[in-house]
């Protein structure tokens, strides 16, 4: 099966873009990350107040997964908002709790111990800077890690005596998260009415990526931007987060917060769900801001097909209006074209 290093050695990044900011010695933006206000960022608009962030824990939809009528509240959710929150989800709190402060652990790490696994130029997993980054004029205020399998062999040199725990809750939490993933996928393309052999293929075929996000505290946050607006390329991302930042874009109402739920975990659908669906469950743009006091951490599982199988509008669909295409194609298209993937692949 094709994997996700397999999709990006060919589309390598310049090592630029994938050194994120040292932030350990860093006491003020720097003019490298101070966006310029205009139309897509608004800074007067980055966060909103209180009383909005309230209206918008209403706005979103929350969904029990074990509610008698969860197909019909997935299905509902996934085509007029495209994200959802998700309680009852079965992942034990003690679990995110421990992957939340394993993401700590790495991340408090001195820069130069980070920067032994960075991410290599044409590489999927390791510690770096967004792929986003080199479709940007400015920088972000975030480092990551990803991991796609095992996470032993980048631990083993971040903590050469002491990996084992780091590896056990990471793996432990990648096996729980993709039974959570495969469930959700179940339902949302029985709301789909897809056919049982449809069904059962793309179920058997899923594969997972984890992202640890890292978004330090910012001596001005309305400078800058911890993740520029965005979609994801996958399937799905189901997401923890530590505090408030993430955003969602709504049309007619613009940028609305998604603040965390005690227990809930944040479902947002991708490019590939999107493509799958010809278009009835789009990707939903998002981006996250950052704060003055708080350094918030995000833990996003990523679902997606093998990166050789050949992903396209189900059969049913009558008038499709994507190409059809190996995941390894489209996830190249994107390295090269980022949020205009879709449009190369439309149809028209």
């Amino acid at each position: 099966m094709g994997t996700l290093s397999e999709a990006y050695k060919d589309v390598p990044m310049r090592l630029k873009h994938v050194i994120p900011l040292d932030f350990e010695s860093t006491k003020v933006v720097p003019e490298s990350h101070i966006w310029p206000e205009t139309e897509n960022f608004p800074l007067s608009d980055h966060i909103l107040p209180s009383d909005d962030n309230e209206k918008s824990k209403s706005w979103i939809p929350v969904i029990d997964l074990m509610a008698p009528n969860v197909v019909e509240l997935i299905g509902h959710a996934c085509e007029t908002w495209g994200v959802f929150q998700l309680t009852n989800h079965g992942i034990p709190s003690s679990l995110i709790h421990d992957v939340e402060f394993q993401a700590r652990r790495l991340f408090s790490l001195p820069t130069k111990q980070k920067l032994k696994v960075l991410r290599s130029a044409g590489g999927a997993t390791g510690y770096g800077a967004a792929r986003m980054a080199q479709f940007l004029t400015k920088y972000l205020w975030h480092e990551g890690f990803t991991i796609a399998g095992s996470p032993v062999e980048h631990a083993s040199v971040l903590w050469p005596h002491d990996h084992k725990t780091f590896c056990d809750v990471m793996e432990n939490y990648q096996k729980m998260m993709k039974s959570l993933a495969h469930q959700l996928l179940l339902l949302m393309l029985k709301w789909l009415e897809v056919s049982e052999d449809e069904l059962n293929w793309k179920l058997s075929m899923s594969q997972d990526a984890l992202q640890l996000n890292s978004f330090p505290a910012c001596p001005d946050p309305k400078s800058t931007i911890g993740l520029a607006p965005h979609t994801d390329s996958m399937l799905m991302t189901v997401l923890h987060q530590s505090h408030e930042g993430l955003q969602i874009f709504r049309d007619g109402i613009g940028w609305v917060t998604v603040s965390p739920i005690e227990g809930a975990l944040v479902v947002n659908l991708g490019n590939l769900m999107d493509i799958l669906s010809n278009g009835k469950f789009p990707s939903i743009q998002h981006r996250v801001f950052v704060n003055q006091i708080r350094h918030r951490i995000s833990v996003a599982y990523f679902c997606f097909p093998p990166t050789d199988s050949q992903v396209a509008p189900f059969a049913k669909s009558e008038c499709p209006i994507y190409s059809s295409l190996t995941v390894k194609e489209f996830l190249q298209i994107r390295a090269k074209h980022m949020e205009d993937a879709l449009s190369v692949i439309r149809i028209k």
